[in-house]
């Protein structure tokens, strides 16, 4: 960039170069990169090797990551619940309850993740296990519906995303099946009568491994286009996959 462009590299360049190198698997070389940068890393550039190592489960860098996170952004919701995901996608279930204590014990205040979608020019919002909306009776009777095709198709509930301290599996499981974006695909569904345009959904927060997976599978068995944009990237999930590749 420097000799050929005469362009010289800033923070964010460093970022997408560390993102590429998590891609790859190439964490260490993605470590060597942010600890001989010019500039001092931003929380970008951890957050990138952070999602690299959830991603090939090398939990000890992972856990440095999230120490340059913290020194950075220590209030950010977002920083702890990155490691306890990254915890219990690992099975690490204690340590991933651990985090969560550190946020009660710190005063740090977890946004409720909630999904919007649009329907005649209205706005409708749902958080996870809603029950408010005016069609909450029709609503959980199409999830219910979907959630036995997306499981009777061999996607099981992977309930380490459960972010909550429940021991019990069958309320680990319902509990998941209620997130929010589960609930706007549904609704979704429900009230649309154009098969050819797409469920567009926003959430507040980064989607979870288990709606994703059922994001996907949605798509194939009900041969619908869905569109997720988290705070992340843009999902499109269609006949069964992601435009993410199942990275973000």
């Amino acid at each position: 960039m420097t000799l050929i462009y005469g362009v010289e590299p800033r923070v964010d360049h460093y970022s997408c170069m560390v993102d590429l190198m998590g891609r790859a698997g190439l964490l260490s070389d993605a470590y060597k990169l942010i600890i001989s940068m010019p500039m001092k890393p931003n929380s970008g550039v951890w957050g990138a090797l952070m999602g690299a190592c959830k991603k090939h489960n090398n939990i000890e860098l992972g856990k440095e990551a999230f120490d340059n996170m913290l020194a950075l952004e220590p209030l950010d919701s977002r920083n702890y619940l990155s490691l306890s995901n990254m915890y219990s996608s690992a099975g690490l279930r204690k340590e991933a309850s651990e985090v969560r204590g550190l946020m009660k014990k710190r005063s740090v205040i977890r946004i409720p993740g909630s999904s919007c979608i649009e329907h005649e020019k209205r706005i409708h919002r749902f958080v996870s296990g809603d029950r408010s909306h005016p069609l909450e009776e029709e609503i959980s009777k199409k999830l219910e519906e979907l959630v036995k095709k997306v499981r009777g198709s061999g996607a099981w509930a992977r309930t380490e995303f459960v972010l909550q301290d429940v021991d019990d599996e069958e309320v680990r499981e319902d509990m998941i099946n209620k997130h929010s974006e589960k609930l706007a695909i549904a609704f979704g569904l429900m009230v649309s009568a154009n098969l050819r345009m797409p469920l567009v959904i926003t959430k507040n927060l980064r989607i979870c491994g288990d709606c994703h997976e059922f994001a996907k599978v949605v798509s194939r068995l009900e041969g619908r286009e869905i569109i997720i944009r988290d705070t992340k990237r843009f999902h499109h999930f269609s006949n069964g996959s992601c435009s993410c590749r199942d990275y973000w």
